[in-house]
């Protein structure tokens, strides 16, 4: 596959937020937390809305974020912190925050690292005809890898922005041109788990 698939110069983490009971307001203000970041900064941050505790978050990041990691690590409040580096594939192609109010849903996606380029390049392929449907509103935002691919078996991530429900319902049956890549897509995938999240403002 072409390098051109890729986008190396981006650095994104992943942060999984559990905090322990009663201190589910710790999060909201963590989500709104412009600073606790830098130097690295926020991309989004989201609640559950299906598969996600309302003790629970999750944060991602654009740059460096070893300080954060470390200052979310000393945050008493927080009963667990769980991080992945991440770098993007096809998307997204620059740095710009998520804004849209809706739906994103977060598809974790087990692989062989081997099969990485194949998935991004059957997901680019695919999202020409689900993003274009008059049947619904759909529009992938991210599908992430893994920054160490040296392992045999990684995670990758896609995050996806739906208008609502209905639509991710309705998406579920593309059309026939999308269907056949996401068809061997699912083939090169070990699991998925998704989780529905609204995005926090």
């Amino acid at each position: 596959m072409a390098a051109s698939y890729f986008q190396y110069s981006m650095s994104f983490t992943f942060h999984y937020l559990k905090a322990s009971p009663p201190h589910q307001t710790t999060l909201n203000t963590l989500a709104r937390n412009n600073t606790i970041l830098e130097p690295a900064k926020r991309w989004g941050a989201f609640h559950g809305l299906f598969g996600l505790g309302s003790n629970e978050l999750f944060l991602v990041s654009v740059g460096d974020t070893t300080c954060a990691h470390s200052t979310l690590e000393e945050i008493e409040e927080l009963e667990r912190v769980r991080s992945i580096d991440l770098e993007p594939t096809v998307r997204p192609t620059d740095e710009r925050p998520l804004t849209k109010e809706g739906l994103y849903v977060f598809r974790f996606f087990g692989v062989q690292s081997r099969d990485i380029d194949r998935i991004a390049q059957l997901s680019k392929e695919a999202w020409t005809y689900f993003e274009t449907s008059e049947k619904y509103q759909a529009v992938p935002q991210a599908l992430f890898c893994e920054t160490d691919r040296s392992k045999e078996r990684g995670l990758m991530l896609l995050v996806t922005w739906y208008d609502g429900l209905n639509s991710w319902q309705t998406s579920r049956r593309p059309a026939p041109e999308a269907s056949k890549n996401f068809r061997e897509r699912a083939s090169l995938t070990l699991f998925t788990k998704p989780f529905a999240t609204r995005l926090i403002k």
